[in-house]
């Protein structure tokens, strides 16, 4: 195995761990916040309005994507990752990476990774596992990793 980069990520937060062979302990070597965005779905991309957004005019308020336009924007935070991502190709820091995010995130930013960084993307799982600290992520993802016995039901 050659360099290798997990990636963990939620709509506000990503962290990077590495490690340099099969076998090794993974290491904590980077974090990326996005505080505009938030976690709490009023950040961009989402159909609900913010805080402050009330109307008082006494008329029912649109809260729906209005007709004819899409009803989901690209997550910002998506294209932050995705530059990221392309500059530790630039860099040489990484020849694999998987990807563990939290579905809307990881469906957003699959279309933005250009051909030299998707073609190193080998594993993606949809999950935020952003709170966990090396060694207990490593041991998460060996266990969603390993094959499951017949008859053992998986965690």
């Amino acid at each position: 195995m050659k360099k290798q980069w997990v990636v963990v990520a939620n709509g506000s937060l990503a962290r990077f761990f590495g490690r340099t062979g099969a076998g090794e302990p993974l290491v904590a070597l980077e974090t990326l916040r996005f505080p505009e965005a938030g976690f709490n779905g009023h950040g961009p991309g989402s159909d609900c309005p913010g805080p402050g957004s009330r109307d008082h005019s006494g008329q029912a308020m649109h809260v729906g994507p209005l007709p004819g336009m899409r009803s989901k924007a690209v997550h910002p935070f998506a294209l932050e990752l995705a530059r990221r991502l392309e500059e530790g190709v630039v860099d040489g820091e990484y020849e694999s990476f998987w990807l563990i995010a939290c579905s809307p995130l990881l469906s957003d930013i699959k279309p933005h990774l250009n051909r030299g960084v998707a073609c190193r993307l080998k594993w993606t799982h949809d999950a935020d596992l952003t709170g966990l600290d090396a060694p207990t992520l490593d041991r998460r993802l060996r266990e969603l990793r390993e094959p499951r016995e017949l008859g053992v039901p998986a965690h």
